[in-house]
């Protein structure tokens, strides 16, 4: 009888401890960043993006300086190796991790696959910053203004960053981080963009080219833009524009725009179902980047949208310098430019 009991004893204690240690391991999972690799048969479910300006610089300016070598650097693979070594975790991030892994590639004793074929999330980030990253550096051409007479302009072919600030050149603007507070209006959510606060007028520009998807009016975002990206994997979103003269005349859905093209302009619409209301207190841009990796969800409550606040202030270095048509009031680049990405969409589509 004794022995019964000690065996019921030892039975309960080991439940015990298998219990302790099932809900040790999900609080460890819950506080690593590698929980958020959640993927299905549909493709990835969450991304957390929290690369830090100095390494989306530091591997772009590895990236460019590459293109003049024998051994090219992709940006987005050097970042995609931080990620899965720091666990997505960009507060681990230093500087002379990503110059180790670039003297190894260089010395061509190691490849990014080889030093990466061990990494059980490397493709998870790969494809994740792919898609958030994916559109932004290449080669294309660009107007300039000419050495021997600037008041001229001449094509140039460039390998670099080719998307824009949302914001254009020479117009002021404040921001902070801001991805993730609570907003109210309608019903209790978090706030799932990035507030540029400007002038009302002041021209919005295309980050990427691609087409319009979405432009009308939205009871939360007011009169808004929605741009997709050629590869469909990227959606961006600019609300809040101006009362009464929110877009670029002409700009309808279908359009194609090229990255740094002026789409709209700053207001504080929104916040009513009645078109055309001014209810934001503060003129601002709300600039929001979504990752559709399975089109079903792209208009649900598993929508993935990123913060943008590190990219916005990555994409400073590149902003669309505008000059305005005081006959039309509207806002227009400077120098123009060719996207191949352009191109091949208008290929593709003549083929289909």
């Amino acid at each position: 009888m004794k022995i019964r009991i000690r065996v019921k004893y030892v039975v309960a204690f080991e439940l015990v401890l298998l219990f302790v240690l099932i809900i040790s391991l999900i609080n460890k999972n819950i506080n690593n960043k590698s929980t958020y690799i959640l993927t299905s048969s549909t493709g990835i479910n969450y991304v957390e993006f929290n690369v830090t300006y100095s390494a989306l610089d530091k591997a772009y300016a590895y990236d460019v300086a590459s293109q003049s070598e024998e051994v090219k650097l992709n940006w987005i693979e050097l970042l995609s190796y931080l990620g899965a070594k720091y666990g997505g975790d960009f507060s681990k991030y230093k500087g002379n991790d990503i110059d180790t892994l670039v003297q190894k590639l260089r010395s061509k004793e190691e490849t990014i696959g080889t030093l990466t074929e061990d990494m059980k999330y490397y493709s998870y980030y790969y494809e994740a910053y792919s898609a958030v990253l994916g559109g932004l550096v290449g080669e294309y051409e660009i107007e300039v203004a000419s050495e021997k007479n600037p008041e001229e302009k001449v094509w140039i072919t460039k390998y670099g960053l080719k998307g824009f600030s949302p914001i254009a050149k020479n117009f002021p603007y404040s921001d902070f981080e801001d991805f993730g507070v609570s907003r109210s209006y309608g019903y209790a959510r978090n706030h799932l963009g990035h507030d540029m606060m400007s002038q009302v007028g002041t021209p919005v520009v295309a980050v990427e080219s691609g087409y319009v998807e979405i432009l009308g009016w939205n009871q939360y975002g007011g009169w808004r833009i929605g741009i997709r990206s050629f590869d469909k994997k990227r959606y961006y979103y600019y609300a809040h524009l101006r009362k009464d003269f929110p877009y670029v005349k002409t700009l309808k859905e279908g359009d194609i725009v090229q990255a740094g093209d002026v789409i709209g302009y700053v207001g504080r619409t929104g916040y009513s179902s009645t078109e055309n209301t001014n209810n934001i207190e503060t003129y601002h841009l709300h600039f929001g980047l979504q990752l559709v990796f399975d089109e079903s969800k792209k208009e649900s409550e598993n929508e993935i949208w990123v913060d943008c606040y590190n990219l916005v202030q990555f994409l400073y270095k590149n902003r669309s310098e505008t000059v305005k048509n005081q006959e039309t009031k509207e806002w227009y680049r400077i120098y123009q430019i060719k996207d191949p990405a352009v191109d091949a969409y208008l290929q593709d589509n003549k083929e289909q």
